[in-house]
């Protein structure tokens, strides 16, 4: 087990690192099968190199998978370019997804430690999240945007691209690879709340290896967070890639990332029935930063090879092996106010409760893309293979924190821990997840006016699990006492249909049917939960969803323009069964969310560009189980009616832009048993940029503008006396501003 460091001081890479890119800058800047022939209907594809354009307008999904441009894919799929990320400053996976409407988060641990949690129309996202189009299982804060070409969301049910899980959607993070042309890149940006980064992107072509080229990303950051006066970031990452023939039918491309962070963890303020106790503060820190803790270091190596046998036919195989070390120590902003004094507490919850764990992932997906016709029809179709193993290992401990005879000022707590401590392991999960997919897409032009898309997706997924409990015994160390081994093996077959009718070159009316499964073992790899005795044999739940909607190209197909009405449900959710001489767990739940999605994105004019959206979700527990048969009726937890979000920047002169962001989400139940809420909040950034010559632009960025009080992340419960719960903030104002160098 690794060691909880203490301090600020726990980082000396920070200053390494400053001084690594400020040599690699330097140095950089001183090393100067046949396919079938005849005539069919285009399908009016196109071919991307790995990078997305620079504007708010994405035409195509990174993924072969998506064969056809976004404007005939019919399904909502919402991708926050490169250049909104850059503008905002965005930095962490919550602030990219902060543009796009349906989402929300959750706050805590979920039972493996801190990590985001992330809510797509109603439904929980966790396992849901990509790069690059391969799973990234581990749970764990992406804290850092330095290596990110596009977020895109796939909305909707979707196993058959994304595999287990997929109920609301799937995140997809794309990584920067090597470009033809070679730039250097470099950022230094200063901010109010102890703010710093430094960051470097450098692409340079290698002129002895034709069609080569190396990129290289380094990033240095620190900061604490505005209106939480004791959270503290701190981080630092590299990611080289190098390809090779990328003006050639055959390319190879090899990336490594790699990223540590040493961050305190927050969970929030004390809160009941969806509000912070009264005359709590803001900047109130109800752990203890001399023992909390969240150390995380992710390693990863890719291998990209795709070959273009002609133009009709192409093969690309994408492979990575991934490692997730992760160190938590918290303790919770659960308070105990019962029999206390007014305004004291106890702590409740865990305290000084600590996780170690490791996870790793080898994953491999193989993708042939052929182009052909039969008869009067066109076909794209995409058929591939992905096979992945999954390997999740957590120790649970305790410092043995005490409290006796103590209690606290809710108003002003200590945020130090003064007692004594008795560090102890008390439990281990051990858990493998095993994958193999096959899938076959076809995008099929019936005519100049009808395309039809079906997709097809066959999953194994193969979980097994134990846990041990472990008792310190003097003189013989640890002894673990293991459970009998979990298993779980599941196939389901995924499908996904879709019929889009065009009314014009610049329009699309689309109407489409996904589905998606949920074993259970779909959290052994990023939780090392899920599958337990008594849900081991069950078969998955089952998703569905129908979405009708439009899909327009405006102003000489500079804008994008998207409207979708859906109805998302889940048919058979794991409830507790009230026969006693039944199964303790049966699939009888039923859940539904309609909705309705809106977006626009690219240039309004020459000099106006805005990137949109807003989501309508209409949600309800139509069946419970009997013991809980209050829920029904009642809207699904942390998830709010209405959301918006807007990102807008206007050139009002040649050396200057000006730039504005709101987003708007709708209050929202705190769980799925009560009517508590949580209020809505609005929050608003804006951003101006001076080019002062080619190679400098000044960027200031203010989000929060108006330092909104306002609560992101929902713990799921409404708390009682002895036990509160909580919530966590948004960040208060904050000012950073950045220079941008070019060379």
């Amino acid at each position: 087990m690794r060691k909880c460091g203490k301090g600020k001081g726990s980082l000396p890479q920070r200053r390494l690192l400053a001084s690594a890119i400020g040599l690699a800058m330097a140095s950089w800047a001183g090393a100067g099968m046949a396919a079938q022939s005849g005539e069919a209907v285009e399908l009016g594809s196109v071919t991307v190199n790995g990078q997305q354009e620079d504007g708010y307008k994405v035409d195509k999904a990174s993924s072969p998978k998506y064969s056809a441009p976004l404007l005939d894919t019919p399904q909502t799929i919402t991708v926050v370019p490169r250049a909104v990320i850059e503008e905002q400053n965005a930095l962490s996976l919550r602030q990219v997804l902060s543009n796009v409407s349906g989402i929300t988060f959750a706050a805590g641990e979920g039972g493996g430690g801190l990590g985001d949690s992330i809510n797509i129309r109603g439904f929980g996202a966790n396992n849901s999240i990509q790069i690059d189009g391969l799973r990234d299982s581990a749970q764990t804060t992406r804290n850092d945007s330095f290596n990110l070409e596009a977020v895109e969301v796939i909305k909707g049910p979707s196993s058959t691209y994304g595999g287990a899980g997929a109920t609301g959607g799937v995140v997809n993070l794309v990584s920067k690879t090597p470009e033809a042309r070679a730039f250097n890149r470099a950022s230094v940006g200063l901010g109010t709340d102890n703010y710093q980064r430094l960051t470097a992107d450098l692409n340079q072509p290698l002129d002895e290896l034709e069609g080569a080229a190396l990129r290289l990303n380094l990033m240095g950051h620190q900061n604490e967070v505005a209106g939480r006066e004791h959270i503290d970031l701190e981080r630092w990452g590299v990611a080289p890639s190098l390809s090779f023939g990328m003006d050639g039918p055959t390319r190879l491309t090899l990336s490594y990332f790699r990223q540590s962070d040493k961050n305190l963890p927050d969970y929030g303020l004390p809160a009941r029935n969806g509000e912070v106790l009264a005359g709590v503060d803001r900047d109130n820190y109800y752990g203890f930063h001399n023992i909390d803790t969240e150390e995380t270091d992710v390693d990863a190596f890719t291998v990209e090879f795709e070959h273009d046998f002609n133009d009709r036919l192409s093969f690309s195989n994408l492979a990575r092996y991934m490692e997730t070390q992760r160190l938590t120590v918290v303790s919770a902003s659960h308070i105990n106010v019962s029999g206390q004094p007014v305004g004291r507490y106890v702590p409740a919850g865990p305290q000084g409760h600590g996780r170690d764990y490791d996870t790793s992932l080898a994953i491999n997906q193989s993708n042939l893309t052929w182009r052909f016709n039969t008869g009067p029809l066109a076909h794209t179709l995409v058929s591939g293979l992905e096979v992945s193993r999954e390997d999740y290992a957590r120790t649970t401990f305790t410092h043995g924190l005490d409290f006796s005879g103590r209690n606290f000022d809710i108003f002003n707590p200590p945020g130090y821990y003064t007692g004594p401590t008795n560090k102890q392991d008390t439990a281990r999960v051990e858990a493998q997840l095993d994958g193999e997919a096959v899938y076959l897409f076809d995008t099929i032009a019936l005519n100049e006016q009808w395309d039809l898309s079906a997709g097809l997706r066959y999953d194994h997924v193969e979980g097994e699990a134990k846990n041990a409990s472990i008792a310190a015994v003097p003189g013989y160390g640890n002894q673990y006492s293991w459970s009998d081994d979990l298993e779980s093996s599941d196939e389901v077959v995924s499908s996904r249909l879709g019929l889009v009718y065009k009314p014009a070159d610049n329009g699309r009316i689309y109407l489409a049917w996904g589905n998606s499964f949920n074993p259970s073992a779909e959290d052994l790899a990023s939780r090392g939960a899920g599958l337990a005795a008594n849900n081991q044999d069950l078969d998955p739940e089952e998703n569905e969803t129908w979405e009708l909607g439009t899909k327009w190209e405006l102003l000489d197909q500079r804008l994008a323009l998207n409207a979708a009405i859906f109805r998302v449900t889940k048919t058979n959710g794991r409830v507790a069964n009230s026969d006693p001489l039944g199964d303790p767990i049966i699939l009888d739940g039923k859940q539904r969310v309609d909705g309705l999605e809106l977006g626009v994105s690219g240039k309004l004019s020459a000099r106006w560009d805005v990137f949109a959206n807003y989501t309508y979700l209409d949600s309800e527990i139509i069946k419970a189980a009997a013991a809980d048969v209050a829920q029904e009726g009642q809207a699904l937890a942390n998830t709010p009616p209405h959301s918006f979000s807007l990102w807008s920047t206007y050139q009002l002169a040649p050396a200057w832009e000006l730039g504005y962001g709101a987003q708007y989400v709708g209050k929202r139940n705190v769980t799925n048993v009560d009517t508590a809420k949580v209020a809505e909040y609005w929050v608003h950034s804006a951003m101006l940029g001076y080019q002062v010559s080619d190679a400098l632009e000044l960027q200031l960025n203010v989000r929060n503008l108006f330092d909104e009080e306002y609560y992101d992340r929902i713990r799921g419960s409404i708390g009682t006396d002895a036990r509160s719960s909580a919530l966590v903030p948004g960040e208060g104002r904050t000012a950073i501003l950045a220079a941008n160098f070019s060379f």
